[in-house]
């Protein structure tokens, strides 16, 4: 006889609690095997594809492409092992879900191995009993008629509370308080919230929310945390939380001569982790920028000289690279970071170089390690692969995370200037505008000369003006004379 599992949104490392479903890669009907992708993901750090630890017959799938599910919610279930004649392959039921890791001592001998490290956080190993979330309802048949949506979702929900309640066959035993806080996380009056992040919950309660005055906007009325968000956004304004208090679920139309309502685009993905990390480098940091402007001709020069004797071209990001390594080896005050907590400043003994990339999906900023240990050679090779991978959608949340200093190279948007945000919790950036031909006093005459404009933002925590001009300072120097980087070489 097949045994249903339930494989749930598995923890996906770097702090994250939701993912958004790109695109499915396995129907309702498919074999899949065992850790085979069966989902790509969005989250605000990367798109990564998203591996199953059963084998066996996709009997169900949670969410449509587009809807967003946080850490934990159920993504598909898998019937393992071959059905007897007249099963029918369903849903999971309740005692199918609890067997899923072998603790009623029903899983096969492929449960009991496991699969092995799937993703962060993430197995088919025995799991602690704590871990154990509400399983949101299954979804509506599509024949439904739209009247009767809403009572259907309220009445699912309460059966599925009830079936959740009863005892569940499962060895290991569950104290009383455990038991009430995973059988009715959220219960009232009107019978239980469609809520399984804690995260969703806390946020309510810290607002003074209640949850069922929202209509969610998750699988069969799963309420996610965009919906809580848009919710808090919306009573701000007192004049649209009245409308929402008195006519709930009614679309209020804006009076004569009212300014109309913009598109509203949500704040989610990359641009939402964009937009978190911009506001907190802004609340945190006391940042000041400082800029020069640098005769670039002779940095042109020896590029074109190194691509010139033959191998790999080298690219003017990777000589500036090398640059920002060697400046930040005189000045290391600006390769650290500042712990609030313990009041302190951490220098870095190495440079994780970030540099910003525009991509179809926003801004990102991969991390070359280790760049203080690497040539202009190296250097070239590493940006290009990172370029590609950000392209293609492989970042994963390691290239993403760990810089110490980064690299904003804007001139490539035809621009000159800018005053960059610091990159949270680095201490400085290093931005660069185009390189043009402008007049310029060379050797005290005037000359045409390509022409460069660097800018400098800085945490004022980690060091006064004095050390963020040295840093720009020697900068411009190796760019007007790149032999000074011998120096260093």
């Amino acid at each position: 006889m097949a045994q249903v599992l339930e494989f749930k949104l598995p923890d996906l490392g770097e702090g994250l609690t939701e993912a958004e479903i790109v695109r499915w890669l396995v129907q309702v009907g498919d074999v899949v095997a065992v850790d085979q992708p069966v989902v790509e993901v969005e989250t605000a750090k990367a798109m990564v594809e998203v591996p199953c630890p059963y084998g066996g017959v996709v009997t169900a799938r949670f969410g449509e492409e587009g809807t967003e599910l946080p850490v934990g919610a159920p993504l598909i279930t898998v019937a393992v092992g071959a059905p007897a004649s007249g099963d029918v392959l369903g849903p999971a039921d309740p005692s199918a879900r609890d067997g899923r890791d072998g603790r009623d001592g029903s899983a096969g001998s492929g449960s009991a191995e496991g699969s092995g490290n799937v993703l962060v956080g993430y197995g088919t190993a025995e799991a602690p009993a704590r871990r154990r979330r509400v399983r949101p309802v299954q979804p509506t048949p599509p024949t439904a008629p739209p009247a009767t949506h809403a009572p259907s979702r309220a009445a699912a929900v309460a059966s599925h509370a009830r079936t959740e309640a009863a005892p569940a066959p499962a060895v290991v035993p569950v104290g009383p308080a455990e038991a009430g806080a995973a059988r009715a996380p959220h219960t009232a009056p009107g019978g239980p919230v469609p809520v399984i992040s804690p995260l969703v919950r806390r946020l309510a309660r810290e607002n003074g929310l209640d949850l069922r005055q929202l209509t969610g906007s998750g699988p069969e009325g799963l309420i996610l945390r965009a919906d809580v968000e848009n919710a808090l956004r919306a009573s701000a304004t007192p004049a649209a939380s009245d409308a929402a208090q008195s006519v709930p679920d009614t679309v209020v139309t804006p009076a004569p001569g009212a300014a109309p309502h913009g598109r509203r685009i949500p704040l989610k993905g990359v641009r939402g982790a964009v937009a978190d990390k911009l506001s907190r480098s802004r609340r945190e940091i006391p940042d000041a920028t400082c800029w020069v402007d640098a005769d670039a001709t002779e940095l042109m020069r020896a590029r074109a000289a190194m691509n010139a004797a033959g191998g790999p071209k080298i690219s003017l990001l990777a000589l500036l690279a090398r640059i920002c390594t060697a400046a930040l080896a005189r000045f290391p005050e600006l390769n650290s970071s500042v712990d609030t907590a313990a009041r302190e400043i951490v220098q870095f003994d190495h440079v994780h170089l970030g540099f910003a990339a525009q991509t179809e999906r926003g801004l990102v900023v991969p991390v070359v390690r280790d760049a203080q240990a690497r040539d202009a050679e190296g250097l070239t090779a590493e940006f290009a692969r990172l370029t590609e991978a950000g392209r293609a959608g492989r970042l994963t949340p390691g290239d993403l995370t760990g810089g110490t200093f980064t690299l904003n190279n804007y001139g490539v948007f035809g621009v000159d200037g800018s005053t960059p945000i610091v990159n949270h919790p680095e201490a400085a950036m290093l931005g660069v505008g185009r390189i043009v031909p402008k007049p310029w006093v060379h050797e005290g005459e005037l000359a045409v000369r390509q022409v460069v404009q660097l800018s400098l933002t800085f945490d004022h925590r980690v060091c006064d003006g004095g050390t963020a001009g040295g840093f720009l300072r020697h900068v411009a120097d190796c760019v007007e004379q790149p032999a000074v980087l011998l120096r260093t070489l």
